[in-house]
């Protein structure tokens, strides 16, 4: 997307997003998906939970 770059260290791995304001104003949704698509990338690795396990546990937090 233009407007938008990757910093990024001596290996090529990528270590922060610049965004420029204009992109920011003009394109809120298309910033927005970018930066759930990062997040989702950062958390590929954690460990997967069960639905039926987080739903049990927010449901005995709730009573």
């Amino acid at each position: 997307m233009k407007g938008i770059s990757y910093l990024t260290d001596e290996s090529s791995n990528k270590k922060a997003v610049v965004i420029e304001l204009s992109v920011l104003q003009n394109k809120p949704q298309q910033v927005e998906d970018l930066l759930d698509v990062l997040v989702a990338e950062s958390r590929k690795n954690e460990p997967k939970l069960d639905w039926a396990d987080v739903k049990r546990n927010l449901l005995a937090k709730s009573k």
